[in-house]
Parts: structure tokens; C-alpha cells; sequence
């Protein structure tokens, strides 16, 4: 009878700490579920705050494309400015301007109207990697093309279906294409696809506010006698509006204001090729350290420009020798006469 009683007893015992073993697994898999839950939560968080920080300009690794786009009165307005990551504005002949945009990741049924190269147009689509664009060539830039390995792709050779003159504008300021002709042509060539470079503005995602800068909410800057580029800027949209010749520049189906978030200006001395052929044709000396402006946000600080080959990347410093940060957004980038009356107010 009294082993009984023991053999119960040791039963209970063992059946209570069964029970207690049970509930503390229980415990510790709510624990262990809890801490996966938690980290994954994080890793989901940290996840979204690395895509949040991340500048969203030219960030893929998709090869850019590099359009020369007409900027003659009678070719305004034009079409991709809206949707450019960057365009480069520099003289030509006869006081005009062409600008180049740099698209990345675009799909535009219609860019244009698309002129004909300039040599030193190519030591920027160089240095951001881009195939690069144009619809005929002056004799310098043919050559240089060539000499330089530069992947392009010319209008004037292709098919009238993936360029092509629109009925709405007269030649030679009506030539268009699209991104998906543009794409098909360099793949047909077999042209490269991908880049692995560096972007040459270093984006930044937090705003840049210019807090020692001077203020510039209009920034003039006169190309010749005959056109000058002003931008205003909006306090609402944080961007600067832009005119060209005093007139107000928007997208050609869409009527949208062109607006950027940064303008970089540099200078640069040009003057007149001695080539024989009379027409006025213009070089520039940019391999170099220039001085320029950068402006975002209503402020304009002094900076230098420095540019060692056609193919390396510009460098922007601010005057204590530090790579300036730019905001996330599009950016224009002047390049302008050296004796340029450039003003901020």
C-alpha cells in the first residue's frame, strides 16, 4: 500500500514537470516567432529606408541615352526636356544654343527635334556613358566619333519609320524619334546596354539647402546678343522654371512648364574653328578646371568645374575643395562663353 502511494507521488511529479517543460517550450517558440516577426518587420523597414535613401536620378543600370536636341526659336517647343536627368546647354554658330539631354530608364513616344552633332557635345555624353544621339554631323564631330569609339547612332542613316520629319514644324527643326527605336538601333548594332558607371553629380537625397549662398531666384545667363537663359524660381515647387529668349519653355504635346530642381553653370572660352568652311562652327576649352555656379533651392554658390580628359568625368567643387552635393532631381547644366554677363538677383 505505502509503495503505492510512492509510485503515485512520483507520478504527479513527473506529470507536473512534463506540464512545466511543455508550457516553457510553448514560452520560448512564442518568443522565438516573436524575434523572427520582429526582425523581419526590420529587415523590411531597413529594406524600404535603403530604397527611400536612395537618389532616384540616373540610379539604374541602364546605359544612358544622349539626344542632341535643336534649340533654334523655330524648333521650340521640344520634346523630352520634361523628362530628362540632365541637359547640357552650350553655344554654336551663329549665337545659338543646342542642348543635349541624358534620359535613363525613359520610354518616350517622341524626342526631338534632334540635330546634328558638335565635337565637343561628345566629351559629355562620354562621361555619362551614353549612346549617344544626333541626326547628321559637322566634320569635327564625324571625326571625332570615330576616333573616339563613340557608340551613336545617326538619323540621317536610319529608316524614315524610326526617325522621322513631323508635319507641325518645318526642316531642319522637325526631326523626331523615340526611345524604343533608339533602343532597337543600338541593340541591331549591338551596342552595350548596360552601365556600370558612376553618376558624375553626386546626388544626395536630403535637401541641400545653400545656406551660405548668395540668393538667386532669377539667374540670367546671355549665350550672345541674340539668346539669353533665364530661370525663375518657384518657392512652391522648390524648382526653377525656364525661359529661353524670353519665353517661357514647355513640352511639345503636353504644353507642361519645363521646371529643374539644379542648374550648374560653367564657363568656358569659345570661339570660331578655322576650318575652311565659313559657317561659323565653334570649339571649346573645357578639359580643364573652369570656374561655374551651382544653384538649388533660391541659392547660388561659386564652385570649380574640373574636367581632366574627353572621356573622364567633370568633378564639381565647392571653394574649400569639396565635391558639391546635388539635390535628387533634374539638372541643366550651362555651359556658357567665358565673358558671359551671367547674373543672379
Amino acid at each position: 500500500m505505502r509503495g503505492s502511494k510512492i509510485f503515485v507521488i512520483i507520478l504527479i511529479i513527473l506529470i507536473l514537470i512534463a506540464l512545466g517543460l511543455f508550457a516553457l517550450k510553448i514560452y520560448n517558440n512564442k518568443n522565438i516567432e516573436q524575434a523572427n516577426t520582429n526582425n523581419y518587420i526590420n529587415t523590411e523597414s531597413n529594406l524600404e529606408k535603403v530604397e527611400e535613401i536612395k537618389p532616384k536620378t540616373l540610379s539604374s543600370s541602364s546605359r544612358p541615352i544622349a539626344v542632341m536636341i535643336d534649340n533654334h526659336i523655330d524648333a521650340m517647343p521640344q520634346a523630352g526636356l520634361l523628362e530628362a536627368d540632365i541637359v547640357y546647354e552650350i553655344i554654336v554658330e551663329g549665337g545659338e544654343t543646342r542642348l543635349m539631354l541624358i534620359l535613363q530608364d525613359k520610354d518616350l513616344d517622341k524626342i526631338g527635334p534632334i540635330r546634328s552633332s558638335r565635337h565637343y557635345f561628345l566629351d559629355y555624353a562620354l562621361e555619362n556613358d551614353a549612346i549617344y544621339v544626333h541626326y547628321g554631323w559637322s566634320p569635327q564631330a564625324q571625326s571625332d566619333i570615330s576616333s573616339l569609339g563613340v557608340n551613336n547612332i545617326n538619323g540621317i542613316y536610319e529608316s524614315a519609320s524610326d526617325f522621322w520629319r513631323v508635319q507641325d514644324k518645318y526642316a531642319p527643326h522637325n526631326a523626331v524619334t523615340s526611345t524604343k527605336n533608339i533602343m532597337k538601333i543600338a541593340e541591331r548594332e549591338d551596342y552595350r546596354t548596360t552601365t556600370t558607371a558612376d553618376t558624375v553629380l553626386n546626388y544626395v537625397v536630403e535637401e541641400v539647402e545653400l545656406e551660405e549662398g548668395k540668393t538667386a531666384n532669377t539667374v540670367t545667363i546671355p549665350y550672345s546678343y541674340s539668346n539669353t537663359v533665364r530661370y525663375e524660381y518657384d518657392e512652391d515647387l522648390k524648382e526653377y522654371v525656364r525661359y529661353s529668349r524670353d519665353e517661357k519653355q514647355v513640352d511639345w504635346d503636353t504644353e507642361k512648364t519645363i521646371t529643374t530642381k539644379n542648374i550648374i553653370i560653367q564657363k568656358a572660352e569659345n570661339w570660331i574653328l578655322n576650318d575652311g568652311t565659313d559657317k561659323g562652327r565653334q570649339t571649346i576649352d573645357n578639359i580643364k578646371e573652369v570656374d561655374g555656379y551651382y544653384i538649388t533651392n533660391g541659392k547660388v554658390i561659386p564652385i570649380t568645374c574640373n574636367k581632366t580628359s574627353r572621356k573622364g568625368q567633370t568633378v564639381y567643387k565647392d571653394l574649400e575643395g569639396n565635391e558639391i552635393q546635388v539635390n535628387d532631381g533634374k539638372t541643366f547644366i550651362q555651359i556658357c562663353p567665358i565673358d558671359s554677363n551671367i547674373s543672379f538677383e
